[in-house]
């Protein structure tokens, strides 16, 4: 086994690789950019070396840093995590000249399965059953526009190289494709510096389930079941689980033993995951990942099996730990990957530092695999996740009650995320009934992302709580220090002569302004708001965590204090109260209608319009990238472009105004 080994990763899935390190006694390198300086990995690991610069084409990214500090470190071996340069065969072959082991298939094997193309022809020779479509090498426009007429719309545009939903686009209609070919050939030439695509039959409620395969050097191979990734997001996974529900062993058998079939013939390696696409009674073979999967903590729940350790164990030449016959499924677990984006716009990308930042408590139960911690940074340079948080249980329903709770006992503060979404699908009906395919979100979008709605009293009544509490530490704390301990401007008690003590808090919710009428009792609190009075007690500590009794009924809130103002954490659910203080402005001036802004940071790719053109509601006028995603902004109404402020090829901030409309 290895005495030192150098994780080419960063964030969850290196801290991930560390834990069984650490756990086997091998020391762990870290490497990092200058953004990750202060990151989660980094302090966990047992050295860590500087790559570069942010960019992770400067950094994590340059094979050549990577290998200089394996050297610098001594390690033996580099295992690639997943992403970054986990798939590249030309990484692989240079780690091996280095005299370096990388953990992961042999660079052959990562060539055949990284096309997609090339791997749908070797499975169709192993008899692998494939989704009719074009994979040829061919990628002319109105070669493959042919192609897509022939194969009969709706088609799925595919890049050849990668994954994880990025240069993918359905078309529904001939007089489409052309501007969706141009688009995925752009963000695949972006995110995998290969523009080629295929062309395949789209299939309308399919389900995308994948079985977990493993080989060693000698001769072994076995699979370690099926994931469910269904519930996915702009072709993203969103929430994954093992075993697929509904999933019988006639056709567990079958799909693990056309993954087999996959994985031998290209003469594989090491972990990596045969993805299938199932509608009905058939499956076909979709792509393989040579590689980790992020959602490997499933399968590794239901088979109490440590997957790196395996990657491991077979990288140092190790026959595989147990045979197909050994391996059982035992309850069933679930995977949620908790993102900062925004649901409600799409699922844009967010940024921000996690101003508070609390999970469930880790059990036998629940298990949370993250690279970042409270007070650090989500930056626009990489993957946004924040953490997955995995639960296992018996059974699915059993399963899904320690998802809901896990979730609910989840806290972020700090940047927008999809916390509230993962806990609806969690809660949604279909999704226990497993009615679930690729096109549950869309189906259920109403459901799964509402209209926000305004805060309810309860969370008003508990910021109210949480405020005086806080003024009233803040007055004793100074009462202490001062000369006079029993001066009256350290009274908080809202003492007024003859008449009944009280006082009146403002909270603004959006624009929407409630006013919460407060009375002094010797014991605590009456609270008035939309004609209704509630007692309140409660206890605040340090780090927002408030212990709550209205009218003798118990509960636990957080509150945080945020930018000027409360978030008030309860239920799972977020609310963000603003408190009116007496002195404040009304409102600022609304800004002047007609400014394009852009809805988060990145890079202008392409600007469509010119200035002095007239352009109609609807009309394309820019495209933005950012985490190697396109994202089109359209003429929210008719009118004349009268400035443009930015050109391809510039970064832009969140809320930067990229062009000015005159609407009219």
């Amino acid at each position: 086994m290895f005495e030192k080994v150098l994780i080419a990763n960063r964030g969850e899935i290196a801290c991930r690789v560390m834990r069984t390190l650490r756990r086997l006694g091998i020391g762990s390198v870290a490497v990092y950019s200058e953004a990750d300086a202060g990151a989660a990995h980094v302090a966990m690991a047992d050295e860590a070396h500087l790559l570069g610069p942010a960019p992770a084409s400067e950094s994590y990214l340059k094979i050549e840093a990577v290998l200089r500090a394996a050297r610098r470190s001594g390690a033996q071996a580099i295992h690639p995590g997943y992403g970054f340069l986990s798939e590249n065969a030309a990484f692989a072959e240079a780690c091996a000249k280095e005299g370096l082991v990388f953990i992961g298939p042999p660079p052959e094997a990562i060539r055949a399965m990284g096309s997609k193309s090339a791997a749908k022809a070797l499975m169709e020779k192993a008899g692998v059953p494939l989704v009719p479509g074009y994979h040829g090498a061919k990628q002319e426009p109105k070669f493959l526009a042919a192609q897509a007429e022939k194969i009969g719309y709706p088609v799925l545009i595919k890049a050849t190289a990668g994954g994880g939903g990025k240069g993918m686009r359905i078309v529904d209609k001939p007089g489409d494709f052309a501007e969706a070919l141009a688009s995925a050939k752009r963000e695949a030439a972006a995110s995998f510096a290969d523009d080629k695509v295929l062309i395949e039959a789209y299939l309308k409620r399919p389900r995308h389930i994948e079985v977990q395969v493993f080989a060693d050097k000698h001769g072994n191979a076995v699979h370690l079941f099926e994931r469910d990734c269904s519930i996915q997001r702009r072709y993203q996974k969103v929430i994954e689980e093992a075993p697929a529900p509904g999933m019988d062993r006639a056709r567990r058998a079958e799909m693990g033993a056309a993954a087999v079939a996959a994985a031998r013939a290209c003469g594989y390696v090491g972990a990596g995951t045969v993805e299938f696409i199932s509608e009905g009674k058939h499956f076909y073979f979709m792509e393989m990942n040579t590689r980790l999967q992020v959602e490997h903590p499933i399968t590794e729940k239901i088979t109490g099996q440590d997957l790196v350790e395996w990657q491991l164990r077979v990288a140092a030449d190790e026959p595989l730990p147990l045979g197909q016959d050994d391996l059982e499924i035992h309850g069933h677990a679930i995977e949620a990957r908790l993102y900062a984006e925004d649901p409600a716009r799409d699922f844009l990308p967010a940024v921000g530092r996690l101003a508070r930042l609390k999970f469930p408590e880790e059990s036998a139960h629940v298990r949370v695999d993250s690279g970042v911690r409270q007070g650090d940074r989500i930056s626009v340079h990489y993957d946004p996740m924040i953490a997955k948080v995995v639960v296992w249980d018996r059974d699915r329903p059993s399963a899904l009650v320690r998802l809901q709770v896990a979730l609910s006992s989840t806290e972020i503060v700090g940047t927008t995320t999809n916390l509230a979404f993962l806990s609806a699908i969690a809660k949604h009906p279909a999704y226990a009934k497993a009615k679930i395919d690729t096109g549950f979100i869309a189906r259920h979008r109403k459901d799964l992302v509402p209209k926000p709605g305004p805060a309810t009293d309860e969370a008003l009544a508990v910021a109210c709580l949480a405020e005086l509490l806080h003024r009233r530490a803040q007055a004793a704390s100074a009462a202490k220090a001062s000369s006079d301990p029993y001066s009256p401007w350290n009274d908080t008690s809202g003492w007024r002569l003859n008449v009944e003590t009280h006082s009146r808090m403002a909270f603004l919710d959006g624009e929407r302004e409630t006013v919460v009428t407060v009375y002094y009792r010797a014991d605590g609190y009456e609270l008035a708001l939309n004609g209704k009075r509630v007692s309140a007690v409660g206890e605040l500590g340090s780090d927002g965590a408030l212990r709550v009794e209205f009218d003798g009924r118990r509960f636990s809130a957080t509150v945080v204090r945020h930018e000027g103002d409360l978030i008030v954490l309860l239920r799972g659910l977020a609310y963000r109260l603003h408190l009116v203080d007496a002195l404040e402005a009304v409102a600022d001036e609304a800004e002047a209608t007609g400014r394009v802004i852009a809805p988060m940071p990145g890079k202008v790719v392409q600007i469509h319009v010119k200035k002095g053109q007239r352009v109609e509601r609807g009309t394309p006028l820019a495209v933005l990238e950012a985490m190697k995603m396109e994202h089109r902004i359209v003429a929210a109404a008719d009118g004349t472009i009268t400035e443009i402020f930015f050109a391809a090829g510039d970064l832009v901030e969140d809320g930067a105004e990229l062009l000015t409309l005159q609407v009219g």
